[in-house]
Parts: C-alpha cells; sequence; structure tokens
C-alpha cells in the first residue's frame, strides 16, 4: 500500500538516508519512548528523547502545557505529582518553581525550546495539553519560523481550531475527535469536505471500548477500509500507543502509516524486519 503525498513537508520528506519507495511508516517516540526498560520513569525529558535519538529515531511525541510565567513545558500531566518528586499544577507554578521538581529523581522537566534546540534534526508530534499552551504555541512557531518541523494534536476541537486560526493553517494538524469520527463514518473525499481540508493526519487508536447498559464492547477504529478512505483523501493513518510486536504488524498490514509506541527498541526491530525502518542505524 503506498502512503499519500499529504501536500506537508512533515510527512512527505524521507530522513536523509531513508530508503526511497511508494510505502513509508514513521515511527514516533512516544514521550521519548517511556516504557523502553533503559528509561522507564523518565517520560517526557530530555534523557529519554536523546535515547529516542541514540536508537534512530527523528520523529518525536511530546506534549505542552504552560507555567504561570508563560513557559511551554513538554509535560503530559496537568499535575507534577504523578511522575515527579514535587506536586502541584503546571499551570499555577512559575518555570524556577517547575524546574526544582525531577522525573524520576533526577531529571529536570524541559521546555519545548530546549527540545527543538537539542534535537534540530527532529521534527515533534506536539498535543495540546492546556488552553494557555495554544496561544504560545503558536507565538514560537512563528517566531522561531518552525513550520514544517511541527506536527499537532489535540483532543479539544476548540483548541485546535485556535491553534489552526493563529498559524493560518502553515503547521499540519491531525483530527480532533469529531473530525476523525467524520473519516470513520463517511467516504474520505467527503470527509475532507466537511472538514475543510484542515486534517493532515488521523491519529487514533488501534480498538476502541464502547460502554453502555453496563455491557462494555471493544470495537476496531483502525481496519484496512479505513485506511483505504483515509489515504483516498490523501490523509496519514497513525495509530497509538502500540508497543506489542504482534499488534504492530497486524497494524503494518492493514497499511498504516504511522505508529506512536513507548517501546522504541520492538518498534524499531520490527520496522527493520520488514524493511521499513526510516531512521538512522
Amino acid at each position: 500500500m503506498t502512503s499519500p503525498v499529504t501536500g506537508h513537508a512533515y510527512l512527505d520528506v524521507r530522513p536523509a538516508g531513508a530508503a526511497r519507495g511508494g510505502r513509508r511508516v514513521i515511527a514516533f517516540a512516544h514521550r521519548g519512548g517511556a516504557y523502553h526498560p533503559e528509561i522507564e520513569g523518565l517520560e517526557n525529558t530530555l534523557a529519554a528523547f536523546e535515547h529516542a535519538v541514540e536508537l534512530g529515531y527523528r520523529y518525536l511525541e511530546t506534549d505542552v502545557h504552560l507555567t504561570a510565567d508563560g513557559v511551554l513545558l513538554a509535560f503530559h500531566d496537568e499535575v507534577l505529582d504523578r511522575v515527579t518528586d514535587s506536586a502541584g499544577e503546571v499551570a499555577a507554578l512559575s518555570h524556577a518553581e517547575v524546574r526544582r521538581a525531577r522525573v524520576g529523581g533526577r531529571e529536570s522537566v524541559p521546555t519545548l525550546v530546549e527540545l527543538l534546540d537539542a534535537f534540530p534534526d527532529a521534527r515533534f508530534n506536539i498535543d495540546l495539553k492546556s488552553e494557555g499552551a495554544v496561544d504560545a504555541l503558536a507565538a514560537l512557531v512563528a517566531e522561531r519560523g518552525e513550520w514544517d518541523r511541527l506536527l499537532v494534536g489535540s483532543f479539544s476541537p476548540a483548541r485546535l481550531r485556535r491553534f489552526r486560526r493563529l498559524t493560518a493553517g502553515r503547521v499540519p494538524t491531525s483530527a480532533h475527535p469529531f473530525e476523525a469520527a467524520a473519516f470513520a463514518l463517511l467516504p474520505g473525499r467527503l470527509a475532507d469536505r466537511l472538514t475543510r481540508g484542515r486534517v493532515a493526519a488521523l491519529q487514533v487508536p488501534h480498538r476502541r471500548t464502547l460502554r453502555f447498559a453496563g455491557l462494555s464492547v471493544t470495537v476496531p477504529v483502525v481496519t484496512t477500509g479505513f485506511v483505504r478512505r483515509v489515504h483516498a483523501a490523501g490523509k496519514h493513518v497513525h495509530v497509538w500507543t502500540i508497543d506489542e510486536p504482534g499488534e504492530m504488524r497486524e497494524l503494518l498490514e492493514k497499511g498504516v502509516d504511522g505508529l506512536f509506541t513507548d517501546r522504541t527498541d520492538v518498534l524499531r526491530e520490527v520496522l527493520e524486519e520488514q524493511g521499513l525502518w526510516e531512521g538512522t542505524t
């Protein structure tokens, strides 16, 4: 299955040295590869991303929050409590206060600027985790001219609409849940028209569990038919967060264009065995 040409350099331009051909699969290091045995407990830190880059990854996934004094952090949670030795809501703390926290007892919480500067050859997939981060990220992208280094998404339609408006569509974005539903239910080209051509990629789970009347049913989101419909509209399909080799192979067989993983070692091995690894070796 050939990957579509999206018109966005982020998705279409292959890393230097990558094999040429119609099929490509982008390997995303989710939070730097959060569950790789060598860095477990250090998600979203410079150490984690450096580890991923050393494994050959060139697409790094992270999240952004904004501190009380307007600094964009690469951090997933609203509060420091889960992954650091400190506590408190990120939005209520200054950058200096957050800086004193230690992830895994040793690493500081990096700013987004630090990541962009530390890994100039990498591209970043960014999840807008807070309202305040929207304007700050749009301003940072414009200031630095990072139009082609980022793909931005959010579960919040309002955040994503605002970011698209502020960046005038120059930064590729993934679908929010309502847009993803359109592509799941309608022919790809019709869904593209309904979403006004704003979607560059569908970033979705492999399956979703629906609960009603005390029952739960797991249904597939990513099927071969779904991938074909999305490809017909010139969009990518990326799937999160896949850590098992069997599931990786199943999704590759369905024709997906990207996989997010916490097990960066496992995904690299699977892509290498299928001749689809684009990273450095």
